[in-house]
């Protein structure tokens, strides 16, 4: 079995969740998912912060299905092409795959994206002058680990997000400088090195 590098679990890790109850304000929920659903393509650079090592890079999005981090200063990349996530450590020349829909990541570039009656489950809701947040899981795997994600207020954009995993673990991600983008080359969310397959069958979600 490949043993997988840092970045790439936490990035799976995006699309598990932990069961909690707090207060949910539907208004904010009904304002992320409209935010949300209203994006096709962002491109932008990210700071991650976990294991108390911090790393930054570039931040490539395009819904349906389609998402892209490149490390600055790590020989690894992270690709999605709609189907499959591909972690491709490029000192080892490997690429390991899972399904997009095992990571919490998927729930933001679905072709739509519904928080209040699919298997997403928003669990709380916070909000103060300058950003609001929705922590959210997946319906059938609580315990697992919670996705808190950002935005910033007046307008509505994405701005970070926080995932805490069943051992408590947390994995930050801020966004910054992110601007719409959609004219991604044609093979931009394929990894070059190689030929990839698809094994997964992929997923509705996505199509």
């Amino acid at each position: 079995m490949k043993k997988l590098f840092s970045p790439f679990i936490i990035f799976v890790l995006l699309f598990v969740p932990i069961c909690a109850y707090s207060a949910v304000d539907p208004s904010k929920v009904i304002e992320a998912e409209k935010y949300l659903n209203s994006i096709t393509g962002l491109s932008g650079d990210f700071v991650q912060i976990a294991n108390g090592k911090k790393e930054s890079g570039i931040f490539s999005m395009f819904r349906p299905g389609r998402v892209r981090l490149d490390y600055k200063n790590l020989p690894v990349q992270l690709i999605s092409d709609g189907t499959d996530l591909y972690f491709f450590d490029k000192s080892l020349d490997q690429i390991t795959t899972v399904p997009l829909t095992s990571t919490p990541a998927g729930i933001l570039v679905r072709k739509h994206i519904d928080l209040r009656n699919s298997d997403i489950t928003v669990s709380d809701t916070q909000k103060d002058s300058n950003t609001f947040s929705l922590k959210m899981h997946l319906r059938d795997n609580a315990g697992i680990g919670t996705m808190t994600v950002i935005f910033n207020n007046n307008p509505v954009k994405l701005n970070s997000w926080t995932v805490v995993d069943a051992t408590g673990a947390k994995t930050e991600v801020a966004f910054n400088n992110l601007k719409t983008k959609t004219d991604f080359g044609k093979n931009y969310f394929q990894i070059q090195r190689h030929k990839t397959v698809s094994v997964s069958g992929g997923d509705s979600y996505y199509d």
